[in-house]
């Protein structure tokens, strides 16, 4: 379970921007940027004229979405380019941006057509005979027509060249970012010190380093709140999104699974597959651990533990941490405290 990082925390949007349009007028693909979540963060650049009129076309849009959903799974699954077609046969590439094993995001590029398909790529969504859909795309022909044509060689050049590219501008980023955050906290750190010993001169050793402790404790907490999962299974982060950021609640099954749109006997199934756990284990299971995170680096008393993790009373949150760790909260910041 580490930490997650997001696009826009980490690089400037409006420079990324500025990178996706050149490469695509380079690579004659339209391309956009999504979170892990599907949702994009830029807007698309050289979008094709008839992928726009699908994509605004209330009844075929929809099985763009689909193409997109699924696309943007299997090359998570993967862990590299997808190349596939989408229900018009036109070819289009989720590429994954996977650093530290967490899926960030995806670029997705393509709206173009190939002069060969060797290797048979696979149509994502097979779209029913219709009628209506024909005769529209009978009226949009001119416009499938215009197309880029590409080889299914340049097709894959591609794929692999926005891959390594995207994913190496993520992790200078998120390297740099790491670097800048640890000089500040160390500047932070030591101003800290300073003030409280010029506000407080006059006060004792002990009074200082209590007011500095319970200010390092706060900031625990608040690293605490900031972590996060990543789910193998994208479909189950927003309930572990909702996990993480709620660690005073007690989440229910049915709740979770409401979240993800799904009944709560499949997202347990998908669950348990993905945590190596039940529901009811992997929680309290994981507030343990959170707990042993607060007994190492803070004074926090068990009471307070207790509350800031959800438990019913303290006696309760004793007898659970007991189950898991064969000993006592108090024994255990005993032996492990900092």
């Amino acid at each position: 379970m580490s930490s997650r990082f997001s696009l826009e925390s980490i690089i400037d949007m409006e420079k990324w921007q500025q990178l996706q349009d050149s490469l695509s007028l380079v690579t004659k693909m339209a391309v956009i940027t999504t979170d892990y979540k599907g949702i994009p963060v830029t807007a698309h650049s050289h979008c094709q004229s008839f992928c726009q009129a699908i994509r605004q076309d209330e009844s075929l849009s929809q099985y763009c979405q689909k193409c997109d959903a699924r696309g943007g799974l299997e090359a998570v699954r993967l862990n590299k380019p997808y190349i596939y077609l989408c229900h018009f046969n036109i070819v289009d590439i989720a590429i994954p941006i996977i650093v530290n094993n967490q899926y960030m995001g995806a670029v997705m590029a393509g709206q173009v057509k190939l002069r060969d398909n060797p290797m048979e790529l696979e149509q994502i969504v097979t779209r029913p005979a219709n009628a209506d859909a024909n005769r529209k795309f009978k009226n949009l022909e001119p416009e499938y027509s215009s197309l880029p044509e590409l080889s299914y060689d340049e097709v894959v050049t591609i794929s692999e060249m926005l891959y390594h590219l995207c994913n190496y501008i993520v992790e200078e980023a998120i390297s740099k970012n790491t670097t800048i955050e640890m000089y500040r906290q160390a500047l932070h750190s030591e101003k800290t010190a300073s003030e409280f010993l010029a506000d407080h001169s006059y006060r004792s050793i002990q009074t200082f380093k209590a007011e500095l402790d319970n200010t390092l404790i706060d900031n625990q907490i608040s690293k605490m709140k900031n972590q996060q999962m990543l789910a193998s299974n994208s479909m189950l982060q927003p309930a572990f999104d909702y996990i993480y950021t709620h660690k005073s609640e007690n989440v229910k099954l049915t709740d979770m699974a409401a979240l993800c749109h799904v009944s709560p006997s499949y997202f347990s199934r998908i669950f348990t597959k993905e945590t190596g756990e039940n529901f009811s284990v992997f929680i309290p299971h994981l507030k343990i651990e959170w707990a042993k995170q607060i007994l190492e680096t803070t004074d926090l008393s068990i009471s307070e533990i207790s509350n800031e993790l959800g438990f019913s009373e303290p006696s309760y949150f004793i007898k659970s941490f007991k189950k898991f760790e064969q000993l006592t909260p108090a024994r255990y910041r005993q032996i492990y405290k900092r």
